[in-house]
């Protein structure tokens, strides 16, 4: 029988995992595939891994839970790492995506395809802003990315045999999930979904980390910012030497009566500006850079659960 695990990070998410869980369960009881859940707890502070420990008296129901809190990307990778034979479902415990989804996600993966990712329609609950700033982030991430990326898709989705296996041999240290998963390639579709806002609790991504999340994204999918230094450094350069040549000829012709320091004033803090833009772009990179040369481990397991343990 084929074999599908449910990969589902948590963190910090007791207020709304049982009722996660009991719909979830709900559908895995309906699948006709082999179906197991593993929960990763990405080091919470509440009582989240006391109760992932509880779902394990169920036999299809492990918990990994990491020493500290890594971050999502860490903790997916965690629970797609542990996933060692069969197909993988990501999603989240929040309740924003329905378990409900997962039978239609995994028809398409039966008829051949490798990813089957849900995009979302609609996104319920999230202000007018958030949705602004997520269309944009994607529709820039279209244009700079040499790797085209899904527009308006999170991590819910399945991915086969062979894209887990790809995956894994993607250890960078500075892990951007969601072009991961669309630089693999293979056979990719999709499924549309009205997202539905948050059960319950408090949400991990303030716009903080959302720009953050956004500026890993950029950096780790296109060399366009640096591209873009590059051009706006020669632009001005090439404006400053003709307003050189201009200010030469005006003093040879008409003479100069020592004026322009207000010129001066914004020429200077224009190039300053420029120069210090173009050296907080290439700091983005240098910093990547120096993260993975260090080689350290992406993430560590302090407990884990099988399920009846």
């Amino acid at each position: 029988m084929p074999q599908l695990t449910i990969v589902v990070p948590a963190y910090n998410e007791s207020r709304v995992l049982d009722a996660f869980h009991a719909r979830l369960m709900a559908v895995v009881d309906g699948l006709t595939v082999d179906t197991h859940v593993l929960y990763v707890d990405d080091g919470s502070q509440d009582d989240t891994w006391a109760r992932i420990s509880g779902y394990c008296s169920d036999a299809r129901v492990g918990g990994l839970r990491l020493s500290r809190n890594f971050g999502k990307e860490a903790a997916l990778t965690a629970g797609l790492d542990a996933v060692s034979k069969g197909a993988a479902v990501v999603i989240d415990a929040d309740l924003q995506d329905p378990p409900e989804l997962i039978p239609a996600l995994i028809e398409p993966w039966q008829a051949g395809y490798d990813v089957v990712y849900a995009t979302r329609s609609a996104r319920a609950g999230e202000s007018a802003l958030k949705r602004l700033t997520a269309a944009a982030f994607y529709r820039v991430m279209e244009r700079l990315s040499d790797t085209p990326l899904p527009r308006d898709t999170g991590d819910f989705r399945l991915l086969s045999r062979r894209a887990l296996d790809a995956l894994g041999q993607l250890r960078e240290r500075q892990r951007f999930m969601k072009g991961l998963f669309a630089w693999i390639g293979y056979r990719q579709t999709s499924i549309s979904y009205q997202r539905d806002p948050r059960l319950a609790g408090d949400t991990k991504w303030n716009y903080w980390r959302l720009t953050q999340l956004a500026i890993e994204g950029i950096t780790s999918f296109s060399n366009a910012p640096l591209r873009l230094a590059t051009w706006v450094g020669l632009g001005a350069a090439m404006f400053a030497f003709a307003y050189g040549l201009w200010v030469l000829a005006k003093a040879l012709l008409w003479g100069d009566p020592v004026r322009g320091y207000p010129t001066l004033m914004v020429v200077i803090l224009f190039l300053g500006g420029v120069q210090l833009l173009a050296l907080g772009v290439i700091g983005e990179y240098l910093g990547r850079n120096y993260a993975e040369s260090k080689q350290r481990p992406l993430y560590f397991i302090a407990e884990r659960h099988r399920g009846d343990s």
